[in-house]
């Protein structure tokens, strides 16, 4: 007999009536389909207004989400054959999230009157089990590798994984699209002040330029309290008005032709796209962390703690070499210049960035955006599996604290770090291709084609 309500127990496959199985079944495919529809009418959405960057982005999404559906497909298949591998009990029973496994002992009533509703709870949530598979033999001193209901849980684990990648996403987009679109201000106002801005008759001293009064002062004489002023400056305001059009008239002057009419807001809004394409993916290593991550999330080791100061940290040094970028070029304008004539020109050059490579600050930006999203996804995971008073959060106060440094990280790299990143970048040595719309960069390509095809004969 089985227990509770005088039902018939679990029913295999055999027993189940076939309106429910296709019931099931016809639900699943329904909500898959629209899915896929939703996302390739965005993608349509993309194509139609020539969002090349943002198109090929949501394709990557489209990737990671398959290889999550494999890895899903993966334990689904393998669960049976998982579950029956064993090993010892003494490494079984180590390394454990909530403290280790006593196994069954004499005093286990006593031991059960100590345990609290939430962690009595995680007991009754852990009983639940998968499929009706049978239950694992092991020998003496050794214990089951993983349960059939920890998979289970794992499962559930990789969906919210897909589900908060493609939310986190479009949180990161939008909000950074949100504040280059407040420089578009700016752009309609030095096109219409084009001639005035750059008459060569007008002559400054470099110190009155706004430019280099903001960024040279008696801070900046003392490298410790110069790059404190970085620091701040990031978070009260990352690009003011003549931080934009001085590094506007430098990458105008430089890759292009001086006086140009030349949309700069549009190319950085462009250049965003392209760096978005590349923070959305997640590479090899990237998943490295995540196995680092879950190895060492023991229980009273606390190296996830320190694990989660790391995205902080590092989206404030990154603010803080962007903006010391901007001041050292105001610097090197008054060492070069006593008078200026028009708009000053700043030096553009890659020894700006660390090693001589911008490219490793976007890879940093994206490790920090992958590691964030991660461990917010891992919280509101076991929030959802264990309940918020689980064992997972036995210092729950230090939970609060590292959810709220996870927020405010996701609002800073989104909305501060990762445009200013692209408007900062622009003044490395080489140009992006995202300054040519999408007519101009295929015409060039096949000029290049061609003479490499000329120069081989």
């Amino acid at each position: 007999m089985a227990g509770g309500g005088g039902g018939e127990g679990a029913r295999q496959l055999d027993q189940t009536p076939t309106w429910a199985v296709s019931t099931v079944c016809g639900v699943i495919i329904l909500i898959s389909i629209i899915l896929e529809l939703l996302i390739h009418k965005v993608g349509e959405v993309f194509e139609r207004k020539k969002k090349k960057a943002l198109f090929e982005a949501l394709e990557k999404i489209k990737n990671e989400l398959m290889v999550l559906g494999f890895i899903s497909l993966l334990l689904t298949f393998g669960q049976n054959y998982i579950a029956s591998i064993c090993v010892p009990s003494k490494y079984g029973h180590g390394m454990s999230f909530c403290g280790p496994y006593d196994g069954p002992s004499g005093d286990d009533d006593n031991k059960k009157l100590k345990k609290t509703d939430n962690e009595m709870k995680l007991l009754t949530i852990q009983r639940r089990s998968l499929a009706d598979a049978p239950a694992v033999n092991c020998e003496t001193g050794y214990v089951p590798l993983i349960s059939l209901n920890a998979l289970h849980q794992i499962h559930i684990f990789i969906f919210f994984l897909a589900v908060f990648h493609v939310i986190y996403s479009a949180i990161t987009m939008m909000l950074g699209r949100a504040k280059i679109r407040g420089w578009k201000v700016w752009e309609e106002e030095v096109i219409h002040e084009q001639e005035m801005l750059n008459d060569p008759s007008r002559f400054r001293l470099t110190h009155e330029t706004s430019f280099v009064r903001e960024h040279v002062n008696t801070w900046a004489n003392n490298k410790v309290s110069f790059y404190i002023m970085c620091f701040f400056r990031q978070i009260l305001r990352s690009v003011r008005k003549s931080d934009y059009l001085t590094m506007r008239h430098g990458f105008i002057s430089v890759h292009l032709a001086p006086g140009m009419k030349f949309d700069f807001q549009k190319y950085i809004k462009r250049s965003l796209e392209d760096d978005f394409k590349v923070v959305v993916g997640i590479r090899p290593e990237l998943w490295a962390f995540v196995m680092f991550f879950l190895l060492f999330d023991v229980h009273g080791w606390y190296i996830t703690a320190v694990i989660t100061m790391i995205p902080p940290l590092l989206t404030l040094a990154i603010g803080t070499k962007l903006q010391a970028i901007i001041s050292y070029m105001a610097l090197e304008i008054q060492e070069r210049h006593a008078v200026i004539q028009g708009m000053p020109v700043v030096n553009v050059s890659d020894q700006h960035f660390w090693f001589g490579k911008p490219a490793i600050v976007l890879h940093m930006i994206h490790f920090v955006l992958f590691q964030n999203a991660f461990e917010i996804t891992y919280f509101i995971w076991i929030w959802y599996e264990f309940g918020l008073r689980s064992c997972f959060h036995h210092h729950f106060g230090l939970i609060i604290i590292r959810v709220c440094l996870g927020v405010g990280v996701q609002f800073l790299c989104s909305y501060i770090t990762l445009p200013l990143y692209a408007l900062v970048t622009q003044m490395g040595s080489t140009m992006k291709r995202s300054v040519f719309d999408e007519q101009t960069s295929k015409a060039l390509e096949q000029w290049h084609k061609k003479a490499r095809k000329k120069n081989e004969k």
